[in-house]
């Protein structure tokens, strides 16, 4: 039903836009959330495109380089992902869902996933 795209290889510095897809679900009803899971690690929150505002929370990791979007006519969210570092390695999924601002950190707060897309930052 969702699916991330628009991962690859990056350079360190460098910037790249992941994109959700939806098929059967309207984006824009929801809040959609990026998580990231690197090998060995737990899945994490990324970035939250909130649904009321557009504006998007980020994690204290990310705050000032990641930035969300939509596309309400193409039924879109993008990932905007700048100032890379090798940190950011990981398998990069979307997620639509309801929750409030307060908990859309929390994977378990949305209903829909897709498959992710990896992202690889080389220094």
């Amino acid at each position: 039903q969702l699916q991330a795209s628009g991962g690859g290889l990056v350079q360190a510095g460098g910037s790249l836009r992941l994109s959700c897809a939806a098929s059967g679900r309207t984006l824009s009803q929801y809040v959609v959330g990026w998580f990231r899971q690197a090998p060995g690690k737990e899945r994490e929150f990324v970035a939250a495109a909130i649904r009321w505002n557009s504006n998007t929370l980020a994690a204290d990791s990310v705050k000032g380089r990641f930035t969300t979007s939509r596309d309400n006519a193409k039924n879109m969210v993008y990932l905007q992902m700048n100032i890379l570092k090798p940190e950011d390695t990981a398998v990069y999924y979307c997620a639509a869902g309801t929750p409030n601002t307060g908990s859309a950190s929390q994977a378990g707060r949305y209903f829909y996933w897709g498959q992710g897309t990896q992202v690889t930052v080389s220094s």
